[in-house]
């Protein structure tokens, strides 16, 4: 498993254009066999470009860096909304050398910490319906599927997505 995990708010520069750097390995190894690099070029440079997290970023998303054994494993961002007790997980994703580790559990767990300390009770996010090793890994983690979502969002790519939620003790 794994000796120390932390969790670094994305709040300079470098950290924005490491967090563009390991969504480009990350989502070119996990994504391309699933949507193809066309899709998943565009996408990044639309969402995940320092560029796009800078916008998110002052838009009212919080990015975190994760570090395992003191180098980055990956990132993820939530976005809370405190007057419906909620919160968006918009990303979590882990290198593909680190999963396996445990290191998305124990994210999920620091999220869920996160949620508890504003008092906010619900955890909600998308997953592309086809990305099965995903929408089976938040099952396993108490999400479940409440709905779907199709949107346009370019060029001629759809997000076809389940939605799913939990509730936070």
């Amino acid at each position: 498993m794994i000796d120390e995990i932390t969790f670094e708010p994305v709040e300079s520069d470098r950290h924005v254009s490491e967090t563009a750097s390991l969504a480009r390995e990350i989502w070119h190894e996990y994504f391309v066999p699933i949507i193809g690099r066309k899709q998943v070029d565009y996408m990044l440079e639309k969402f995940q470009s320092p560029e796009a997290i800078s916008g998110q970023l002052d838009g009212g998303y919080d990015y975190y860096l994760v570090a395992s054994d003191g180098r980055n494993a990956g990132y993820f961002a939530v976005v809370p909304n405190p007057d419906e007790s909620s919160l968006m997980l918009s990303k979590l994703y882990v290198r593909k050398s680190d999963r396996g580790r445990g290191i998305g559990g124990k994210t999920l767990d620091f999220v869920e910490d996160l949620c508890r300390q504003s008092g906010i009770k619900l955890i909600w996010l998308t997953v592309y319906r086809l990305n099965t090793d995903s929408i089976g890994w938040y099952t396993k983690k108490g999400f479940v599927k409440v709905g779907a979502r199709v949107e346009d969002i370019g060029k001629g790519f759809i997000l076809d997505d389940y939605r799913m939620e939990k509730t936070v003790g």
